[in-house]
């Protein structure tokens, strides 16, 4: 029989860290989301994300979820991916679209997709979509300051492509403009100066 090269010690550490890898590489999104809503567990999942991609379907299955606080969690971190690592999101862009489309859609959902989408390359068969339900979100007064404050530049970035729908977009923004809040109004200033531009 031959000895083990390593000490009793050494086997516990051994062990131990290859228990340590096992649990990084195997998190439970779900369960890691539910521990604490917080920047630091948001950017734990993150990075988990970011070193294992294919844990993002683990990530969307909660996001598309009907559990109000898994899809207000899972919603931050989508948005930070989205910003930061858009390739990991795009496959989910027509779902998404989908998704902020539903009249009972959770704020988050819609605040996270938009500030995802506002800065990235759509495929030609959704613009329509995505424009019609930002000029919705726009015509509600409803709505959350942030949510139209993407939904102004998300729909702006349909505009650039297909500049016909900009006069449309411009009496949106200016109806809201009068009695907008601070933050309405200023982004509303910025798409109306760059839509007399095209």
């Amino acid at each position: 029989m031959v000895d083990s090269p390593l000490s009793m010690d050494g086997y516990i550490a051994w062990n131990l860290g290859f228990d340590f890898c096992y649990l990084l590489l195997h998190m439970d999104i779900k369960s890691q989301l539910i521990k604490e809503h917080s920047k630091e567990n948001r950017d734990k999942v993150v990075n988990h994300i970011v070193a294992y991609p294919e844990e993002i379907r683990n990530l969307m299955e909660q996001f598309f979820s009907n559990d109000y606080r898994m899809v207000q969690r899972a919603s931050w971190v989508v948005g930070v991916l989205g910003q930061k690592h858009p390739e990991l999101i795009k496959p989910y862009f027509p779902k998404m679209i989908k998704e902020i489309r539903k009249k009972d859609v959770h704020v988050a959902i819609k605040r996270n997709v938009l500030r995802v989408l506002q800065f990235q390359h759509v495929e030609e068969e959704l613009w329509g979509e995505l424009y019609d339900v930002c000029i919705r979100f726009l015509e509600d007064k409803n709505e959350p300051v942030a949510v139209k404050a993407f939904a102004m530049s998300t729909a702006y970035q349909v505009v650039k492509k297909v500049p016909e729908l900009k006069d449309e977009l411009a009496a949106a923004i200016e109806q809201i403009m009068p009695e907008g809040t601070p933050g309405e109004k200023s982004r509303g200033q910025k798409i109306l100066s760059a839509l007399s531009k095209l």
